[in-house]
């Protein structure tokens, strides 16, 4: 009988695992193709918005973390706009030759309609809600204290959004439009008093608006909270059942490099850099649609905002016509 010592033993089972790691990748490839994985998204509807720039690089990070195991990907723009909606009908579609990846807000309908990747890329990001206003409603908002006074006023939505289920189940009187560019027209018309813009996407949008409704201004005093992550949404085929795993799989390996918190922090900078936090009066409502796959006591995928909202009140360019103007003169 032959004689292993242990050293041999280790060494032997070192070896098979290796081996066995090795025809796994192999088996995981093979059943890719060789075919590089491609993932094509909507441009924005406005020229100059750059508010997705950041789910698109995370995306490429994620994939490139894992392109040893699935192999080469390519992420492209399609070269015409969509709503909204139209996103949601190509990629129900099956997105074959059009777009298959989007990363809106999740709600029930969509996540039957298409396949979502529960992992919310903006920890939440998105349900924090500021307003965009004309300057003669300030003055009837600074005398908010709870929901129920915000109820007085009404709110533009887009008619397909998750948020505008949410506002109606909570009691707010909207008015809803068909498009994202037509919410901005009907503000500067006063058909509504406020704008509902996450806070990662309202500077940008401030900023890019601003040069056509120049007296449009940021809330200065409220910020409004339900639980609605971001989530990639790709199609509910065969071939969108892969890009999910991938994906999931590249994001969860970010995580643990901790790659998906520096990225993050980054981003969360560069959006809140302009806005006034501090200060300000938050009021949650409930969304009764979203039940969260990973729960909020798992801190790795939440941002609170605890921090920025324990800073100091300071002055908001934003949020007053004179700075508003004198920012426009730069």
């Amino acid at each position: 009988m032959t004689n292993i010592s242990a050293g041999a033993r280790g060494t032997w089972a070192s070896r098979l695992k290796r081996g066995l790691l090795v025809l796994g990748l192999s088996l995981v490839s093979l059943a890719q193709g060789d075919e590089t994985m491609r993932f094509v998204h909507a441009p924005p509807e406005v020229i100059g918005d750059q508010r997705a720039s950041y789910f698109w690089e995370l995306l490429a990070a994620a994939l490139e973390s894992n392109r040893h195991v699935y192999g080469d990907y390519e992420i492209a723009s399609y070269p015409v706009p969509m709503s909204h909606a139209r996103t949601i009908a190509e990629m129900e579609a099956g997105g074959q030759g059009r777009v298959n990846i989007f990363v809106p807000g999740t709600n029930p309908d969509l996540e039957t309609r298409l396949l979502p990747v529960r992992i919310p890329i903006d920890k939440g990001l998105l349900g924090y809600r500021l307003f965009l206003i004309m300057p003669e409603t300030q003055a009837r908002l600074d005398t908010v204290r709870d929901v129920g006074n915000l109820r007085q006023f009404t709110v533009g939505q887009g008619e397909p959004w998750a948020d505008a289920r949410i506002l109606d189940a909570n009691g707010f009187r909207l008015v809803l439009a068909n498009g994202y560019v037509g919410l901005f027209k009907m503000l500067d018309a006063r058909r509504f008093d406020l704008l509902s813009r996450g806070i990662d996407e309202i500077w940008s949008e401030w900023q890019l608006h601003r040069t056509h409704i120049p007296s449009v201004q940021i809330e200065r005093t409220l910020i409004l909270h339900y639980p609605m992550p971001r989530y990639y949404f790709v199609p509910r085929t065969r071939q969108g059942e892969q890009m999910a795993q991938r994906i999931e799989d590249g994001l969860r390996r970010l995580s643990r490099s901790g790659e998906f918190d520096r990225r993050y922090l980054a981003y969360k900078r560069s959006v809140l850099a302009g806005l006034d936090l501090g200060g300000r009066r938050v009021l949650h409502i409930s969304n009764p649609f979203f039940v969260p796959s990973i729960p909020y006591s798992d801190k790795r995928w939440w941002d609170d905002l605890s921090s920025e909202l324990r800073g100091p009140k300071r002055k908001s360019p934003a949020g007053a016509a004179a700075n508003t103007a004198s920012l426009r003169s730069r």
